[in-house]
């Protein structure tokens, strides 16, 4: 008989539980703070791990560092598990957000702005891939597959941060608010897409053969999602459902999702792109009840984003950017990402007839990369095809237009003026993550006020 796999070691579990319990306060508290002063909470979170990283502890008390975050492998991938599955869920969350409907009723605006806030982003980011400088790009990573990857972080928009921010400002409900989600989704999808698409040719190199291939999987898969996976999803959440308590519909979803990325990471594409479709089709399975998953979007957001997102943070070094290379390569990546981001997305939205700081807000909105960029860099780091310098540069992009969004948006919302119904469809958002009932305005007899 084979000899038992040896179960964790104490001082590995007792260090893990540390970190865990380290990330999650300092993380709670700097988003706490990061919010009254306006900001998303992910600012707050991404710093918690660059203070406990390297960019701070590590030099300030380098023996609390190396015992808190011991140079060692295996108990690095003990934290990456737990932050792992964390990323996955919230993917997962955000898929299930993702409201279809709203897709194919504002779907020719959203198109528009979301070909823009993509075509140009990726333009930039494939020239600066193919004009960067060599210390930026791994030894093992052909420049193509680089350019590629830069230029799939450059197009993404972060639907999370996205969703809070609107959320936080009472803007969710507005109609730019709206748009700003839907293009959001439009272009979160296509970026799940490309990056599954680049991250194949990471593996598997870059030949026309094995990259066609991947594409056909990738097709596959989404065909067999519509016309498989969606009665499957719902005939369980249908059965799940008959349960008094919501228990069992939370594990099925949660199984559903981690499915879904499993198959995705079998087939040699991205886990996360399998874990935001199971969302979508776990969205149109309970949408009308989604308030049943309201426990697992709080978990997710309040405790496993933060984990995930601390520990991204963990991998930022901005003593990197003292090399005078990597601090221009910096100050040229976030123009061209804040650049490109905004100006597609307001040509976009302009070319749909709204007006200037209707345009303006679309912009800002849909300019925040957030937690998506933080994942594509992780993917990115995971792979090889980024190094620790590009990794920094690409999590301060999306720190910075995190931050930059909700003063922009408060600037260019001031400006426009209320629609009649849409204190309606602020009733409809609360109505399906609350278990209270809410009353619409058109129950009071009155009409919608401005």
């Amino acid at each position: 008989m084979s000899a038992p796999v040896m179960p964790l070691a104490g001082g590995q579990v007792a260090i893990l539980l540390v970190q865990l319990a380290a990330l999650l306060l300092l993380g709670l508290s700097l988003g706490r703070l990061a919010a009254r002063f306006g900001l998303p909470p992910i600012v707050g979170e991404l710093m918690a791990g660059v203070l406990l990283g390297p960019s701070l502890l590590g030099h300030a008390a380098p023996a609390i560092h190396g015992w808190l975050f011991p140079a060692d492998a295996a108990q690095m991938h003990l934290l990456d598990a737990v932050a792992q599955v964390g990323v996955l869920l919230l993917v997962g969350v955000a898929g299930i957000e993702l409201d279809t409907r709203t897709i194919r009723r504002r779907g020719t605006s959203a198109l528009r702005i979301s070909v823009g806030g993509l075509l140009i982003p990726i333009g930039f980011g494939i020239l600066i891939g193919y004009l960067a400088p060599a210390v930026l790009v791994p030894d093992t990573t052909e420049r193509p597959v680089f350019a590629l990857f830069l230029a799939v972080a450059m197009c993404v928009t972060a639907i999370p941060v996205i969703a809070k921010t609107l959320a936080d400002m009472k803007l969710i409900h507005r109609d730019v608010g709206q748009l700003i989600m839907t293009s959001g989704m439009v272009d979160d999808a296509v970026g799940w897409f490309l990056l599954s698409i680049v991250s194949a040719m990471a593996t598997v190199g870059v030949r026309v053969g094995q990259v066609a291939l991947s594409l056909l999987l990738l097709v596959a898969f989404v065909v067999a999602a519509i016309f498989v996976g969606r009665p499957l999803v719902r005939g369980a959440i249908r059965l799940a459902g008959r349960s008094a308590e919501t228990g069992p519909t939370i594990v099925t979803a949660v199984v559903i999702v981690l499915v879904g990325a499993a198959i995705t990471q079998s087939m040699h594409m991205e886990a996360v792109f399998g874990a935001f479709t199971a969302g979508i089709l776990i969205g149109q399975a309970v949408r009308e009840r989604r308030a049943v998953l309201a426990p697992l979007r709080t978990i997710v957001l309040t405790v496993l984003a933060p984990i995930f997102l601390a520990s991204a943070g963990l991998r930022m070094d901005l003593g990197v950017l003292l090399d005078g290379d990597v601090a221009l390569a910096a100050v040229v990546v976030l123009a061209a990402a804040i650049l490109g981001k905004f100006a597609g997305a307001y040509l976009g939205a302009r070319s749909s007839r709204l007006g200037h700081w209707e345009s303006m807000a679309v912009g800002a909105g849909m300019n925040a990369r957030g937690v998506v960029e933080i994942v594509v860099a992780m993917v990115g780091l995971r792979l090889g095809v980024l190094d620790i310098a590009t990794f920094t540069i690409i999590a301060l992009v999306a720190i910075v237009t995190s931050m930059m969004a909700p003063p922009l948006l408060r600037m260019a919302m001031s400006r426009v003026a209320h629609s009649a119904d849409e204190l309606l469809r602020k009733a409809d958002h609360e109505e399906q993550w609350s278990t209270a009932p809410v009353v619409r305005p058109a129950e009071t007899g009155a009409p919608p006020a401005a």
